[in-house]
């Protein structure tokens, strides 16, 4: 009975709800990425150095004689660093907002009991 119990409380418990919404948001933030990288930036980007390279895709650049596709791997490479790009813009927004929070001022501490008795004794010597 005590392991169900334990195992219970375990799944049961905030960390690991978080833990399996933060996986499925983390999905969806992922294909939103990946669309946003593979449908508007990536296009944007690539067309017009496709069109001077008289290509019509990018996965067309092959080795001569060979089965490498060095532009399958181009465009990946060029993918990973723009959803890095827009990955970091996003966690530098995010982390700006979080410094103005922290940033607002916090109301001075009141004094302690003994700095309150010695502001008491202060003032009694100076009568």
């Amino acid at each position: 009975m005590g392991f169900v119990k334990e195992f219970k409380d375990f799944a049961i418990k905030g960390n690991v709800v978080d833990l399996a919404v933060a996986v499925v948001i983390g999905g969806a933030f992922g294909k939103i990425v990946t669309s946003l990288v593979d449908d508007i930036i990536t296009p944007g980007i690539l067309t017009p150095a496709l069109k001077k390279a008289n290509l019509q895709n990018l996965s067309e650049l092959v080795i001569p004689g060979t089965a490498i596709k060095y532009g399958s791997f181009l465009s990946n490479v060029i993918s990973f660093f723009i959803i890095a790009l827009a990955l970091f813009i996003v966690i530098k927004g995010i982390n700006s907002l979080k410094k103005k929070e922290v940033e607002a001022p916090a109301a001075p501490a009141e004094p302690s009991s003994t700095d309150k008795l010695l502001m008491e004794i202060r003032d009694s010597l100076k009568k």
